[in-house]
């Protein structure tokens, strides 16, 4: 199955062109892409933008800590970012074939390696959280690397996940988690008080009571004050609404905007919600952007084609006379179609004046149905993985023992039963949330409500008879009733 992970790791060095090539070099893996660099004086800080399977951007980034912190000495660098370390912020992001979990195995195995290899101590955060207030990269970054180095010796709430209480001398410590796309946006202000920026910072922050996915604060940058952020979940916060927050909060202080700039890659969906935010279109959707229909129509490529080019492959690999994929294929995507259609018709409905008293619920499950959808996207490949893995067990059994026969062929069953009963759990959520959305959500769009709803019944039915049937081969029986019960609940 093919795999694509996003990571995006910052290292505290943004001077030194000559280091951020040579942390490049040792990041360079078969299978693993830089699509951006930015190198920033003021704040000494380069953020590196990679994507690769998830083997190989894992070992990229375990590589580029342990060079990090052969070339980077914090007890010499000075800059406006904060930072505990050479290596300061490892996140995995996931993109294509891979789940948020999936990311966050990857964090907890590289933060592992960055401790056996190099004696960097490893913190974890956002999913990748063992503890809730670590969640929040900026409560494991307070104290800086100064702090820390202190606090760690005898503050047990301090200890790294991985390592010993105390950091590496030179190179600090590294934070490593898994999250979703992270928009690093900043808005200079027309005045090089600082002060300002940090206050305007701290109102939009949400921690101090500002906007939802919104972490910020204030720096000096090139002489002009800068109010720095990340904008954690763009979907629900969108980047011009954290624009014309920060424009009134300036005007508070006989201040104003004078530009902005993201730090890093952005995805295009934030760039078209800013576009519909600031010019008023009522009619707006992405498939009036020339582009986005060109794709569509095409499959990515200049050809006839229409929509059915990017389902085609597909609908005829399930035609084909192969055991796989097969029905927990199409049950995990017709899933996926309901929880998209499902989002659509909430996204559509949601800043629309009519529903202004629905934005909460709205966001919230646009929120829950993107994950949902993602998750079913994964799973087409899943069921028909696990599948493979029954054929090969019955293969390999042949010529094993009884006993060792029956355990391999129990488990590869017992997988090929879990991945679809998850695939009519998900069906089940999504139907219930497209219930939920009927009243709150344009009449005009009660057509694709239905069928959503259809396909969600038509996922979850599909995911309860391959339950059923990978149960008729077990023979444990304890588990055949936990998942009797399972299914049972749906109903």
């Amino acid at each position: 199955m093919s795999t694509l992970v996003e990571c995006v790791p910052n290292f505290s060095e943004g001077r030194d062109a000559a280091k951020v090539e040579a942390i490049l070099a040792a990041m360079k893996i078969d299978g693993v892409y830089l699509l951006d660099k930015e190198m920033d004086s003021d704040h000494n800080r380069c953020v590196i933008t990679l994507v690769g399977e998830r083997d190989a951007i894992a070992e990229a980034a375990i590589r580029g800590v342990g060079k990090a912190a052969e070339l980077i000495d914090l007890t010499r660098h000075q800059g406006a970012h904060p930072r505990i370390g050479a290596a300061d912020v490892v996140p995995f992001i996931p993109i294509e074939g891979v789940t948020l979990e999936d990311c966050v195995a990857i964090a907890r195995h590289v933060g592992a390696e960055i401790w056996k290899r190099y004696h960097v101590p490893a913190y974890l955060y956002e999913a990748a959280a063992t503890r809730p207030e670590r969640q929040n990269l900026e409560n494991i970054r307070r104290g800086q690397f100064e702090g820390l180095k202190t606090e760690v010796a005898t503050n047990a709430d301090r200890r790294p996940d991985f390592g010993e209480a105390a950091l590496h001398a030179t190179a600090g410590a590294t934070v490593v988690g898994a999250r979703k796309p992270l928009i690093a946006y900043n808005v200079y202000l027309n005045t090089s008080d600082v002060e300002i920026a940090k206050k305007i910072g701290k109102a939009v922050r949400f921690s101090s009571g500002g906007l939802r996915y919104v972490k910020g604060m204030g720096v000096l940058v090139r002489g002009m004050a800068q109010v720095s952020m990340n904008l954690t979940d763009f979907e629900q916060t969108p980047i011009a609404r954290v624009f014309e927050y920060v424009k009134r909060e300036a005007v508070r202080y006989g201040v104003m905007p004078v530009s902005s700039e993201i730090v890093g890659l952005i995805p295009k969906k934030a760039l078209e919600q800013a576009a519909e935010w600031f010019l008023q279109v009522e009619n707006f959707d992405s498939s009036l952007i020339l582009e986005n229909r060109l794709a569509a129509v095409t499959g990515g490529k200049m050809a006839i084609g229409g929509l059915r080019a990017g389902i085609e492959p597909f609908i005829e690999q399930l035609a084909a006379p192969t055991a796989t994929p097969g029905g927990g294929s199409a049950a995990a995507a017709a899933g996926a179609m309901a929880a998209a259609l499902a989002s659509m018709v909430a996204s559509m409905s949601r800043g629309k004046k009519a529903y202004q008293q629905y934005e909460r619920e709205l966001s919230d499950a646009i929120a829950q149905l993107n994950q949902l959808r993602e998750d079913l996207k994964a799973s087409i490949d899943l069921d028909a993985g696990a599948y493979a893995e029954v054929m090969k067990a019955y293969k390999d059994a042949k010529s094993a023992t009884p006993e060792l026969a029956e355990s391999m062929v129990g488990d590869a069953l017992k997988n090929a039963t879990r991945v679809p009963l998850s695939i009519a759990q998900k069906a089940h959520q999504i139907g219930r949330m497209v219930n939920s959305l009927k009243p709150i959500t344009s009449k005009n769009m009660w057509s694709d409500l239905a069928v959503a709803s259809s396909l969600a019944m038509t996922a979850r039915d599909g995911g309860i008879a391959n339950v059923q049937i990978n149960l008729q081969e077990l023979k444990d029986e304890a588990f055949k009733a936990e998942m009797l019960a399972a299914i049972a609940r749906l109903a």
